[in-house]
């Protein structure tokens, strides 16, 4: 029997929030997620800042597998998600972010703009992808090939792994 993984999507919109704008990435990441046998909640769609905060810091304390936010990542001065985020991380996973640059910069060069931050808060991986549809795109690109690995090692070897007691 499978254990049942969850994972939440974040979207960090304050014009989406407030209805003038419509969300597209939230629920490309939302199914992505779901093809990998995760359930979702969301994609949870919130104004930029202090409520994007609170909205990954829930879904830690829920025990979600995954948060991946979309928005926020940029230089405007409301884009504060990776502000937000990076102090409820444990583990920071910079390379994620500078592998969804790179990708990202083969199409575009605003890529290398992303502040985005990556990591773990206990054993949630938490991803703050950009806004863009490119920029979700690159970004479900690098996680694919690493993300069953990323959460089997954060859980720790098994006793019959073969790796030995943890040090």
């Amino acid at each position: 029997m499978q254990v049942s993984r969850r994972a939440s999507v974040i979207v960090a919109s304050t014009s989406a929030a407030a209805g003038r704008a419509a969300d597209t990435t939230g629920p490309v990441l939302a199914g992505w997620l779901a093809e990998r046998g995760f359930t979702v909640a969301g994609p949870l769609v919130v104004a930029d800042g202090q409520p994007v905060r609170f909205a990954v810091d829930a879904e830690i304390a829920t025990g979600a597998s995954v948060v991946l936010t979309t928005g926020g990542t940029g230089v405007s001065p409301d884009d504060q998600t990776p502000e937000m985020v990076a102090p409820l991380l444990d583990v920071q996973l910079p390379g994620i972010i500078e592998a969804v640059r790179r990708r990202g910069e083969s199409s575009t060069p605003m890529a290398v703009i992303t502040r985005g931050v990556a990591g773990f808060a206990g054993r949630t991986l938490v991803v703050t992808l950009p806004g863009s549809s490119g920029g979700v795109e690159d970004g479900l690109a690098v996680l694919d090939p690493i993300l069953e690995h990323l959460l089997t090692q954060r859980s720790g070897p098994r006793a019959d792994d073969g790796h030995g007691p943890r040090r």
